[in-house]
């Protein structure tokens, strides 16, 4: 995929690859889910197994700063492909350096290829931050979000 110059970093978005791992790992925690390098190479070979999932990596100057990970699944009241962000986060030391921007740009681009007619992310409320990023990037509030753990 493309680049784009952004702080005079070069700013790129390509599929992540197995060797990712430790990078993968490395920004789950950062937002706030931590797994080990061998769980996410796991997680890694789940969505390279799944054509309908897409993981993505931002790298700045060679080095991993993003990530973003998106899910098609059919809806039925909608009647069509909804995609839905799981997971997108840029290492602190990256804010504000339009790497999040493009990482949006990117997973768009992905939906509307596969047919999506609608984006949705869903963001844990105490992420102020985050919301205000989503506003600034055209997207609104939508439905509330309702979850219960099942247990292991």
């Amino acid at each position: 995929m493309g680049g784009a110059v952004a702080s005079e970093n070069f700013i790129g978005v390509r599929g992540v690859e197995p060797d990712d791992a430790a990078a993968v790992a490395a920004l789950l925690d950062v937002l706030g889910y931590p797994c080990t390098e061998a769980e996410a190479r796991e997680r890694i070979a789940h969505f390279r197994e799944d054509a309908r999932q897409f993981l993505l990596l931002a790298m700045s100057n060679g080095t991993p700063c993003g990530l973003a990970a998106m899910k098609l699944n059919y809806s039925l009241t909608r009647g069509a492909d909804v995609a839905r962000i799981t997971a997108l986060v840029v290492s602190p030391e990256s804010h504000g350096q339009g790497i999040g921007r493009r990482l949006l740009r990117e997973v768009e681009t992905i939906a509307r290829r596969n047919g999506a007619m609608r984006l949705e992310v869903t963001s844990n409320p105490s992420r102020t931050g985050a919301h205000a990023f989503y506003h600034a990037c055209g997207y609104s509030d939508g439905s509330r979000h309702f979850y219960k753990p099942l247990g292991e």
